[in-house]
């Protein structure tokens, strides 16, 4: 059998490891960007070589044999070995340029990053970002990203970074419906209004058990699954409800009802994996992504415009 694994290429790993993950051809053939009849003649040759079965057919799919199970073992050790040489040498890179992989949140990315972003890309040009948007964590260690900026307050264990701010949630109404500042209504008259809220499916945040827990269900009128579209909920008139600060300040439309509830609160991270912290494209732009992010922090952590202002951001 050594004999035989001498003649099997990476590619060859790599086919029967994503037929394994995807228990099919359909999903291996969309993964590796072939189509469905050149996974099944590949792995016809690979299986010929080798002298055994590596799938068994069965009615739910592909289930691998015990020479399939070592084969897929075997890939992703080959996979796991050279991501870390990738990221060892990427971290010997001379200079800042290339391209920069940056995962993070849609609602960080519309409403906070883009900017900064472009700020970052006037200062270094020779660095390309490829943002990557999914709420999810991806996995750095495989470089699904470079870098990654994130609201959590549990980054994981196997990455490096910084945390830059806590992100502040209050309170907002829509201002029109508010017409006096000096005389808002308490919470628990609030209660009695349309509630707009985060979706059942987000009960790990404490602002999304606050709102099931407290306001009566008929109250809650309008739900979502991302952050993205809240403050244009408020502001639509749908109802009121908790609001990352550094959204809704900027929004003249809306009115804070509420201080800030520390409760609520998440930290910021940028975060990257220890292999690539000396690489010069993700040092410059966790460097400049910091002095960024904690210039813009009286905003994220709930003083308002205005306390951002008197920090010294325009």
């Amino acid at each position: 059998m050594a004999d035989l694994f001498r003649s099997l290429s990476w590619d060859d790993l790599r086919l029967v490891k994503a037929i394994a993950e995807a228990r099919g051809m359909p999903g291996a053939a969309a993964a590796l960007g072939l189509n469905h009849s050149t996974v099944f003649r590949r792995l016809g040759q690979i299986e010929a070589t080798l002298g055994v079965t590596l799938f068994e057919r069965r009615r739910n799919g592909y289930g691998l044999t015990p020479a399939g199970e070592e084969m897929t073992q075997l890939a992703a050790e080959v996979e796991e070995r050279i991501a870390a040489f990738s990221r060892r040498v990427e971290g010997r890179a001379i200079s800042p340029a290339g391209d920069l992989r940056v995962a993070t949140n849609d609602t960080l990315l519309v409403h906070l990053l883009t900017p900064l972003f472009a700020r970052f890309q006037q200062a270094c040009p020779d660095i390309r970002l490829d943002v990557v948007i999914g709420n999810p964590a991806l996995n750095l260690s495989k470089r699904d990203a470079d870098v990654a900026i994130r609201a959590t307050d549990s980054p994981p264990e196997n990455l490096v970074g910084r945390r830059v701010a806590r992100i502040a949630w209050a309170l907002y109404g829509r201002a029109i419906d508010f017409p006096d500042p000096a005389a808002l209504p308490s919470l628990g008259e609030l209660k009695t209004r349309s509630w707009v809220s985060l979706g059942e499916e987000l009960t790990g945040l404490k602002v999304v058990r606050f709102a099931r827990d407290n306001i009566p269900e008929a109250n809650l009128r309008y739900r979502a699954n991302t952050v993205l579209g809240l403050a244009e909920a408020v502001e639509a008139g749908l109802g009121v409800g908790h609001i990352p600060c550094f959204i809704a300040e900027t929004r003249p439309g809306l009115i804070r009802l509420a201080p800030p509830d520390p409760a609520f609160s998440a930290d910021l991270w940028i975060l990257t994996h220890p292999d690539l912290r000396q690489s010069p494209r993700v040092r410059a732009f966790m460097d400049f992504m910091g002095a960024e992010l904690a210039a813009a922090r009286p905003l994220l952590e709930g003083a308002g415009l205005e306390g951002w202002r008197d920090a010294g951001t325009e």
